[in-house]
């Protein structure tokens, strides 16, 4: 097929990787505009634009795709699809209506669930024990069009979001070469979804990671895993932030406030919650590089010596 491919961050290169490894025609790559990024504002290319160059094939990056002169250039290449992933604009009615078999969307949740903009992170948080990945048939909705194909994927006890990321990421490359060889068959039947049945997988925050610990300690504990490596989960320790890297809940009980530090030993260090205890396995103290607890209490002559403190 010849592809106009519309992505932007890591997520959508090994799918676009994977269509020219399956022979299709990529006419162009859309991706957004470049970003300085640091305290240099080095300009920075998204990933997709890199793996474009790699490629040698045709960028553009419109600030607005629902520019005229844009889509006057999409008119010109005449594509047969227009596959999305990750890419980061709306699309209007003219574009999605473009192509004859319209504009595919691959989309990191089992739709109807986890409709938005981080359907990884929040399939972490919210506890699930799957989740997977769909191509849809794109309307003028937010992740409402009919489901094409789906692949779904169990989530690990200690999965990460940057885990789960790379797995997904890994699903959807292969589902939207099969997906499209199915629509060029004509063996695939789109799927209305069942509203009724989504979730908002809001955007991520930084303040979202910080840590309250008057929540039970299982949901502190799939907030840490969600939101690694980012944007973080984090508390407050002697005036500094604390990152918290990974942690296990543990059903111990301790005499003491929420956030205080009520036991630690040579590997971790045990801090009450709302509902259990939550022990910290790895962390990074501002300033510091990211450590094992048990490298971080070398810093302290005894264990014992930072119980009493509360995280906040």
């Amino acid at each position: 097929m010849n592809i106009v491919f519309m992505g932007t961050p890591d997520f959508s290169v090994g799918a676009l990787q994977a269509l020219i490894a399956a022979g299709h025609h990529i006419q162009a790559v859309v991706t957004q505009p470049d970003k300085k990024k640091g305290r240099g504002e080095k300009v920075c290319f998204p990933p997709v634009k890199e793996a474009a160059l790699k490629e040698g094939l045709t960028i553009y990056q419109p600030v607005k795709v629902r520019e005229p002169a844009f889509i006057d250039i999409l008119k010109t290449l005449a594509p047969d699809v227009i596959v999305v992933i990750a890419f980061g604009q709306l699309l209007p009615k003219e574009i999605l209506e473009l192509a004859p078999y319209g504009c595919i969307n691959v989309h990191a949740s089992l739709l109807p669930k986890y409709r938005g903009a981080a359907p990884i992170q929040w399939a972490v948080i919210e506890g699930e024990t799957k989740t997977g990945v769909t191509t849809m048939q794109m309307d003028e909705g937010l992740d409402t069009g009919d489901i094409l194909k789906t692949i779904e994927i169990e989530i690990d006890k200690k999965e990460t979001g940057g885990s789960l990321f790379d797995k997904l990421s890994v699903a959807g490359a292969k589902i939207i070469v099969e997906t499209l060889e199915e629509l060029k068959t004509g063996s695939i039947t789109p799927v209305p979804q069942d509203s009724s049945k989504s979730n908002y997988a809001k955007m991520l925050k930084k303040e979202l990671g910080q840590l309250d610990f008057k929540r039970p300690a299982r949901e502190l504990e799939r907030l840490i895993r969600g939101l690694n490596p980012w944007p973080s989960a984090y508390t407050h320790m002697a005036g500094k932030t604390l990152k918290i890297w990974d942690a296990d809940v543990t059903e111990d009980e301790y005499e003491g406030e929420c956030g205080e530090i009520v036991a630690a030993d040579k590997k971790s260090i045990t801090v009450k919650t709302g509902e259990g205890c939550l022990k910290i396995n790895e962390l990074q103290l501002e300033g510091k590089k990211r450590m094992k607890t048990e490298q971080f209490l070398l810093g302290y002559k005894a264990e014992q010596g930072i119980k009493g403190i509360v995280l906040a």
